[in-house]
């Protein structure tokens, strides 16, 4: 990672199949010409060993960059041209989602890729969550299992070394069973064992990573700076692992086990378990208090510098303080031409199969007074749709007559303002915006091809952010212990409600508490959280894709049908309002039972007959 010296002291070949430890497959066992490094050298020492655990950093993918404009938002939240059906977001909406390992033909997939394989390197455009998860397991193992050897390090040393492997055998492990469902849980290197590991239930992986989550909590820096151990990199171990980080997961992890899908396929019940909500919300509300007190580095990044959460045009890492965990920030793929043209339209010098947000999520952002755009009360006028809206609304999309580009000699108002009503240049079904809307919440405005700022830009959007575990405690709260006014039972001086959490997060873009009327019911206040994390979270780390899934809301009608709009424009930019304006179903994602999960790959099914495929596939 750019914070830290990446430094490769023991390496194994890539492992590409399942687990790579069949004794048969001795390509996959081979030790690099490294590895005749003694174990001595390479775990005798705090320096070297934690050399060996910086590896596991570099096993995170940047999941915007799995190639040149690369998709990964797979779910119910975007439009791709017409032309581009080989995007990944284009093949799942068609239920193929055989996809995820290739991406469609294109490499488009961040979440696996064979010709890859389990690259470390610091090519983004190479990494994938699949190969490098099952790598980053065996790795862990193998210095779990040399631990003793460290003998050159003071005790917290050792306690630094021994909860960063924890954290990530435990992550690789969720990574995975939050896409594919119940996998083994590997907890020492196989190398030279039979390969007959069973299938676990999602609850039972989910239990056994709860308990490396929680002893790598308590053995974790809460901040490396403030420590001992963190003394020889002061000032540039903002990435590591911290004990917010995994309590953070440790709190995730239990929430997805308890939630109704992972609930129904663990043990037949469909709705949400409650005694491990209790402990998803006691780990959330660790996490937090850790935050309230000082004592732990994360807080919400404050709303002036809000964009800073998803990119920089200063050089500076994005998402400090609010990041609890993010991908390195890997070199040889210029985030501009790896995201700016996946948003914008070849007139601001995008690329010609784009894609744009779709009308149906965009619904999901409400009025500036807090209400759903849908609420009687909430003051929505459909004629006048962009008008008093959420302020984040207006940081993450690009409507009708917003300009787009400063200046430039070249500009004039045809270019200079978004002209994405029926028959703009911004606006076409081929080439340019489907839905009627332009993403900006990874790009700066004044990225385009006229202004041409900012082309330095680092693009970095969390796998894991402050504002998520706010979300998340509520939610655990309020199946938890029942109530939206409902808290878990910590610290006198910190007393936090579903509600409260809720709040805290729209404080920050200055959106009003949830209103009264939803927080009369579980139910009402729920349906509020769900629309709130698809605005606050929308467009990351395929939060929504996950929430619908384990929600077992995927199959819903509401979430499987796209829409654009289709508008004429009254006046003239800056000055404009949409006119005959008509929501027009573009398509129907195809969704089935089988779409819970993804599918294994086949070669890895037929390993040996105890891990089977899943259901569908």
């Amino acid at each position: 990672m750019k914070t830290m010296k990446h430094i490769k002291i023991l390496r194994y070949s890539i492992l590409v199949l399942l687990l790579a430890v069949l004794p048969a497959c001795e390509e996959y066992l081979d030790k690099a010409p490294e590895a005749e490094i003694s174990e001595k050298e390479v775990f005798g020492t705090f320096r070297s060993f934690q050399g060996f655990v910086e590896e596991l950093y570099h096993c995170i993918p940047d999941y915007t960059k799995a190639t040149w404009v690369a998709d990964w938002n797979i779910a119910d939240e975007l439009l791709a041209t017409t032309g581009a059906n080989w995007r990944l977001t284009v093949a799942f909406d068609n239920g193929d989602y055989w996809a995820w390992q290739h991406g469609n033909g294109w490499s488009q997939s961040y979440l696996g890729n064979p010709a890859d394989g389990a690259n470390t390197d610091n090519n983004a455009h190479t990494k994938n969550l699949w190969d490098l998860s099952w790598y980053g397991i065996r790795k862990c193992n193998i210095g779990l299992q040399n631990f003793d050897k460290l003998v050159a390090a003071t005790e917290e040393e050792k306690r630094a070394i021994k909860g960063q492997l924890l954290f990530f055998r435990a992550f690789f492990h969720f990574q995975i069973m939050s896409f594919w469902g119940g996998i083994p849980y590997i907890d020492k290197d196989l190398a030279s064992e039979k390969m007959n590991l069973p299938r676990l239930s999602y609850r039972e992986v989910a239990l056994r990573a709860a308990q490396d989550f929680e002893e790598a909590a308590q053995l974790l820096p809460v901040d490396w700076d403030k420590s001992p151990v963190g003394q020889r990199t002061l000032g540039n171990n903002y990435q590591r692992i911290t004990k917010s980080v995994a309590l953070a997961y440790l709190g995730k992890n239990y929430l997805y086990a308890a939630s109704p899908l992972m609930n129904l396929v663990s043990t037949g019940n469909a709705s949400y378990d409650v005694e491990l909500c209790k402990k998803a919300a006691e780990a959330f509300y660790q996490c937090l208090y850790l935050s309230y007190t000082g004592q732990a580095p994360y807080k919400l990044i404050e709303w002036e510098r809000y964009e800073e959460n998803f990119y920089t045009l200063n050089d500076k890492l994005p998402g400090i303080p609010e990041h609890l965990l993010a991908a390195p920030n890997y070199g040889g793929a210029p985030d501009y031409y790896s995201n700016f043209s996946l948003f914008f339209p070849p007139v601001l010098g995008g690329d010609g199969n784009m894609i744009s947000p779709a009308h149906n999520y965009v619904k999901n952002f409400g009025m500036a007074n807090g209400l759903p755009i849908d609420d009687p009360e909430s003051g929505y006028d459909a004629t006048d749709p962009w008008s008093n809206r959420d302020p984040r609304f207006y940081k993450f999309i690009v409507y009708d007559g917003v300009q787009v580009v400063k200046g430039g000699t070249s500009a004039n108002d045809n270019v200079r303002y978004a002209n994405l009503y029926n028959g703009g240049n911004y606006r076409d079904d081929g080439t340019g915006s489907r839905s009627g809307y332009l993403l900006r919440k990874f790009m700066n405005l004044t990225n385009n091809n006229i202004d041409a700022e900012g082309r330095n830009i680092i693009v970095l959007p969390a796998y894991l952010r402050l504002a998520d575990v706010y979300y998340m405690y509520a939610e655990a709260v309020l199946h938890g212990y029942g109530t939206p006014q409902s808290y878990y039972p910590g610290n006198p001086d910190y007393v936090l409600t579903a509600a409260d959490a809720v709040n805290t997060v729209r404080a920050r873009a200055g959106v009003p508490n949830v209103h009264d009327k939803y927080l009369t019911s579980k139910e009402a206040f729920m349906q509020e959280l769900i629309r709130e994390r698809a605005v606050e979270l929308c467009y990351e780390a395929n939060i929504r894709f996950m929430d619908l899934r384990r929600w077992l809301l995927a199959e819903d009608m509401k979430y499987r049908v796209k829409t654009a709009i289709d508008f004429d424009r009254s006046g003239t930019p800056p000055n404009t309002k949409p006119i005959n304006m008509k929501e027009r179903t573009v398509m129907v994602r195809v969704v089935e039972k089988k779409h819970y999960w993804l599918p294994f790959p086949t070669k890895d099914v037929n390993l040996y007959p105890e891990f089977p495929q899943n259901p569908g596939w």
